[in-house]
This record gives structure tokens, sequence and C-alpha cells, in this order.
């Protein structure tokens, strides 16, 4: 637990001034609550004595105001300091998370769920705040708070500093106590969680296909599943968190007794001293409440960390370069003798392919499903790599080419290009983050969809819908289309490009395509020609090699 835990601070580094200040602020307001109670149980101690206001008991009471004031300002300095500190962490580790995703599932979710990595960005990572927020911030209050109430009574008398400030100290044990056994139940919940999740968004996702087979009461009842699982799990957790809290509120009452007790066995003389370890007493059991609490908030912040780091430390399909070569002039695509599965356990998609693809070359690679055609296109943008052979961009192997240099040059419409929730001009400029409104029309027009967006109310920035829900089929992927030609990719990959389309939008289609790719290399995936494609060279892919077609 304690590994995982350092890693993520060491995430936060940037952070650190944030997260320092935050938690000298809040041992500050603690210490401030304590000074006040020390103030006033003096000031009611020299009353006793002297059974009368004397001037150092005015003096006290006196200096009380002005704590009174500042107390309520430092707390407020500290719940604005370190949630500050907490967010910008948080969003810190979200970013680091997801690029690190990025890095690990080019190719897609694979067999990750995404409800699971959707529970991940989020549920897992709020539990880090936990950390911070519920267990180092109070945890650093509650040593200042334990430390200055030893001194203060150790200077009225060492038996009271020892009944007083022991079960106070004592309190401080409970979240490194309680932490190992939360963290397995946290961990449980947690997976508990992911659970749910996926039984909430699988079905969501697919909602048109469960209803069509009627399977709505199959869903229902796992997800019911799921929620029972997830309660029982939940259940467990909090009984440790009762524990831990019955656990410190036994120790502040043993701190109050001792006090008590104090006063009781050391006659009058005592009674100044008890009434001090009363109020210093009532002063560490407010901030030492929250102690119980920080071993379950470190356990769940160590099982979110289990989790993300388990799916952030995967390894990447494709291994960076250690010293990436400069990238090539040209972008002539030579593939020899390559050799491909997709696991040892696996029969190879490809067994000594070769493959030319000069520039300004246009290929149609062909074949039915389960040739290799998309598996072509995942490794010739350095999504997966060979088991044996090379392939070649303007001579050099992109195994020396880092993957964005590579992509700079070679650019895919995929099967299933998505078109975000976001605006079109926003979906246009994945492909050139810095294009302007011309260049976005012009694309556009190259791809034939220009006058639709037109005639829409809001042009550019209408919204595109989830999946590109605002459009029909054919427009969906002609808007697709115009933000691959906006990549300033030479090399363009059209993988089954009208896929989905009916006979006349897809004849439509690909005679777009023929005009809008002009001038640069382009491989052609598909099943079959219509006859308006006009490659410079047709291959099959039969029996993992490119075999020339015939007629």
């Amino acid at each position: 637990m304690l590994r995982l835990l350092l890693r993520v601070l060491s995430l936060w580094r940037s952070r650190r001034g944030w997260l320092l200040g935050g938690v000298v602020i809040a041992a500050l307001a603690a210490l401030a609550g304590v000074a006040m109670l020390a103030l006033a149980g003096r000031g009611v101690s020299e009353g006793l004595r002297h059974s009368a206001l004397t001037a150092g008991a005015v003096g006290s009471l006196l200096l009380l105001r002005p704590l009174i004031l500042l107390r309520p300002v430092a707390r407020y300095l500290e719940r604005l300091a370190t949630h500050s500190a907490t967010f910008r962490a948080l969003a810190d580790t979200r970013l680091w998370f997801f690029r690190r995703l990025a890095e690990r599932l080019p190719a897609g979710l694979g067999l990750r769920g995404a409800g699971d990595l959707l529970g991940r960005i989020v549920t897992d990572v709020e539990a880090l705040d936990g950390l911070y927020l519920r267990a180092l911030v109070p945890g650093a209050a509650a040593v200042a708070v334990v430390l200055a109430v030893a001194v203060l009574l150790g200077a009225a008398g060492p038996g009271l500093a020892a009944v007083v400030a022991l079960p106070l100290a004592a309190a401080l044990l409970l979240p490194p106590l309680l932490a190992p056994g939360a963290g397995r139940a946290a961990a449980r919940v947690a997976e508990a969680q992911g659970q749910l999740r996926a039984a909430a968004v699988d079905p969501l996702l697919g909602l048109e296909d469960m209803l069509a087979a009627n399977g709505e009461a199959r869903a229902t009842e796992r997800l019911m599943q799921a929620g029972d699982l997830l309660a029982r799990k939940q259940k467990s957790l909090a009984r440790r968190a009762a524990w831990g809290g019955a656990s410190g509120l036994g120790l502040s009452q043993a701190a109050l007794l001792g006090a008590l007790g104090y006063g009781l066995a050391g006659g009058e003389g005592a009674v100044a001293g008890s009434v001090l370890g009363l109020f210093l007493a009532l002063a560490a059991a407010e901030v030492l409440a929250a102690l119980p609490r920080a071993g379950t908030a470190l356990a769940s912040a160590s099982a979110g960390a289990q989790r993300l780091f388990e799916a952030a430390d995967t390894p990447p399909p494709v291994a960076e370069p250690a010293e990436p070569a400069p990238p090539p002039a040209s972008h002539a695509i030579r593939i020899e003798g390559l050799r491909f599965a997709w696991a040892p356990d696996r029969a190879p998609v490809f067994d000594g392919l070769d493959l030319d693809l000069p520039e300004g070359g246009r290929l149609a690679l062909l074949g039915p499903s389960g040739a290799g055609k998309s598996t072509l296109g995942s490794l010739l943008l350095k999504l997966a790599a060979p088991q044996e052979g090379r392939i070649t961009l303007g001579g050099m192997d992109i195994a020396t080419l880092s993957g964005a240099a590579v992509r700079q040059r070679i650019a895919c419409l995929t099967q299933d290009a998505r078109l975000f929730d976001d605006s079109i001009a926003a979906n246009l400029r994945l492909a050139a983050p810095e294009a302007g409104d011309e260049a976005l029309w012009q694309a556009l027009e190259r791809a034939g969809v220009a006058e639709v967006v037109r005639a829409l109310p809001d042009g550019l920035n209408t919204r595109c819908g989830e999946g590109g829900a605002r459009f029909s089929g054919g427009q969906g992927r002609r808007i697709a289309l115009a933000r691959a030609l906006l990549s300033p990719a030479p090399v363009l990959i059209l993988d089954e490009p009208a896929t989905g389309l009916d006979p006349v939008a897809e004849r439509a289609f690909l005679e777009t395509l023929e005009s809008a790719t002009q001038g640069r290399s382009v491989i052609l995936i598909a099943h079959r020609l219509l006859g308006v494609e006009r490659p410079t060279r047709i291959l099959r892919l039969i029996g993992g090699r490119a075999i020339p077609a015939m007629g």
C-alpha cells in the first residue's frame, strides 16, 4: 500500500507548493483551536485557584478575542487551499492516466470494457482525494495538535501530560493500523463498482440490439446482482470504518478521563492543571475525530491507485525507440518478409508478406473478412509490430521512427471512423488543430459535404451528436473523410471507407474519394471494387501473402 501511495504523491510533484501550503494552513488552523481552548482553560484554572478573576485570568480571556476571529479565517483558508490543491492534483492524474491509455490502447479498447475504464478514470481517480484531504491533511494537523498538547501539559506536570497525551498519541496510530484490513475491503468495493458500471454501461452501448433480442430482463437482473454485490462490499468497508470511529472516540474519552482522574487524585493544586488538561483534550478530540476515517480513506485511495496503475502499466503494443531516427524525406512504403500474429497461440495473419507502394501510387488491397486487410493498416500506422520482417517508410524501418512521426506521414480513414459529440469544426481540427475555417471548408468541399454543412443554421459550429447521430451514414462518412483530408500526411489508408452505405451512396462516396485523394499515395482496403476506384495496382490477400489480382 505504501508503495502505491508514494507513487501517487510522485505524480503530484508539480503541485507540491499547493499541497504543502494546505497542510501548513490546516496545522495552523488546528493549533489556533488548541491555543483558544488553552487560554480559556488557563483563565478558568486561574479563577479556580484564586477564587477570583486575577490579572492573568483576565489577560488570558482577552487574548481569546483575536483567536476567535482568527480561527474561522484559518479554517476557511485551509478548505480553500486544500481543495484547490486536490482539484489540481486530480486533474493532473486524469491527464496522466489518459495519456498512458492512449499509448497502450492505440488500436481501441480491446478486451477492456468501456465501463471499466470509465470507472478507473472517474471513480478511482476521485478516490485518491482521500489520500490528501482525509489522510495527510488531518494527519498532519493531528500530529501538530498532539505535540502542542504534550508540550503545554508537560509544563503543568509530566504526569498530567502522560495521562492526557498518551491516549491522544495512540489515536495517531489508528490510520496505519486500520488501513491494511480496510485496504482489502476497499479493493473489493472498487472491483464491485467496476462490475456495476460495466453492467450498466454495456447494455446502454448496445441498447438497440439488447431490446431487439428482448434482453432487457437479463440486463436488469445482471445490474441488480452487481448492485447487491456492491452493497455487501460497501457494508463490510463501512463496518471497519465504524470500528475505527469507535476506537478513536474511546481514546479521546480516555484522555478526558485521564485529565479528570489527575485532578481528583492530585489534590487542590492539581485541579487547575486538570482543568487545562480537560480543555486541551477537548481541543484535540475535535481534530482527532477525523483520524479513524483517515484509515478508510487511505484504503480507498490505495485500491483506486492499484486499479489505475494496473491499467496504466500495461506494456504498450509497440515500444518506442530509445532514440528515434529523424523522419525520412520521402514516403514510399515497402514491406519485406512480414510475419505477424495477434497472439502466440493464434495462426499468423501474415506469413512472408511482401508489398510495395511507390510515392503517388494507388493500391487496392482486396480480401474477405479475416484476411488481414485492417491488420495491415494497424501495422503501417505502428499500432502493432511484426514478429518478423520489416516495414520501411522512405527507405527507413518504421521501428526506428517514433509512432507520432509515422502517423504524421500516414493517415487513415477507418471503417468505423467516429464523429465525436462536439462541433463539426472541432471534429475536423482533430487532424489539423491550427487549421482555419477556410481550410475546413476546402476539406468539406473536397469530401462533397460542404453544401450540407452550409445549410445548417450553425454551420461549422453544429454539434455532431454522439457517434455522429446528427447526420446520416453517408454524411457522417464524408465529414470523417474531410477530417482525413485535412491531415497533411502524404499517405492515406482507406479502410473499408464505404462500410454501411447503401449501393448508391457507396458508389457516390467512392467517386468522391477518387477525386479528393489525388496527389497522395493511397491504400484502399476493400472486399471488392465497384469500378470507380481506378487503382494503379490491385492485390489480393490470400494465405497471409499479397497476390496480384487476376483480370
